[in-house]
């Protein structure tokens, strides 16, 4: 009997809908009455430019400012990253995720994320929970960490395309559900 995939690995360029895919998810496993912990991270736009990115806490629902340009914080892009609010909100809401939720999300592991060591132990906490999880990983980013996260066993990596991501955004929510009941 094949092993039941407990970590599902999303990639993809953005803009291809990786967030509007996790909100699927989140909403399906919600919807099966689990509780689901971890972090999103959120545009913020002015206009048609992006400004920025917000954290959300999926467990207090509690928002802060992930990166913007201008500020303080470490060089991302054009953007600066609020090292404070990721590591208190985006760490603080991923090691609560592994101690009470039943499924954890975590939107994203990549450059901005990366850059506090306390975000990147939430995440190993996450992993060493056993609980499934649902990963946005950066598309072309090398790290121990992310190759840690790509090694862990009952793993499935679902690259979103423009070709595949109709058919996968209408059937991994259902997926993950189904896998938690």
């Amino acid at each position: 009997m094949a092993a039941r995939t407990r970590l599902w690995l999303l990639t993809g360029p953005p803009g291809i809908g990786k967030s509007t895919l996790v909100a699927r998810v989140v909403f399906a496993v919600r919807s099966g009455g689990r509780g689901v912990g971890g972090c999103l991270t959120r545009e913020v736009r002015k206009g048609k430019e992006r400004t920025g990115f917000r954290l959300i806490d999926l467990l207090s629902g509690n928002e802060a400012c992930l990166a913007s340009v201008g500020g303080l914080g470490p060089r991302v892009g054009k953007y600066r990253v609020n090292i404070t609010n990721l590591s208190t909100l985006g760490a603080g809401s991923l090691l609560r995720a592994a101690e009470v939720a039943d499924f954890i999300v975590i939107d994203e592991v990549g450059p901005m994320e990366l850059t506090s060591p306390e975000f990147r132990k939430g995440v190993k906490a996450c992993l060493a929970s056993g609980k499934p999880m649902l990963v946005v990983l950066h598309e072309s980013m090398k790290d121990p960490l992310m190759t840690e996260i790509t090694e862990q066993p009952g793993g499935k990596l679902v690259e979103l395309s423009l070709h595949n991501r109709e058919s996968v955004s209408r059937e991994l929510p259902g997926e993950i559900a189904l896998s938690l009941a």
